[in-house]
């Protein structure tokens, strides 16, 4: 009964994680470098958490380069890695999608 309500628990955070990268990445273009750090700092902090250490480390480095020039390249390649960070259950995903992430920026 316990492990049911935690993957019900798991469930709604991953729903609700998710709201909040669509809602991202559909006003990204329109918010400025601070405001887009502060939404990602709070999928972090959900993620942290949560025990999404793939996502809250995407996240992490996604507000960092929020605050650079080019904010909005990386910005994107960041999104578009947040599914697979979401979706991971393993702390080995970690390196591979951020990885993944560097050489798409370089």
């Amino acid at each position: 009964m316990a492990r049911a309500r935690k993957s019900d628990s798991l469930s709604d955070v991953r729903q609700q994680l998710g709201e909040r990268i669509a809602d991202l990445t559909k006003r990204a273009t329109r918010l400025s470098p601070l405001d887009i750090h502060a939404q990602m700092d709070a999928i972090r902090e959900v993620a942290a958490i949560n025990g999404f250490a793939a996502l809250e480390c995407l996240a992490h480095r996604s507000a960092q380069l929020a605050l650079l020039p080019g904010h909005r390249v990386s910005l994107q390649c960041c999104l578009e890695h947040m599914d697979e960070a979401l979706s991971s259950n393993r702390s080995t995903d970690t390196n591979a999608i951020l990885a993944a992430l560097a050489i798409r920026l370089h």
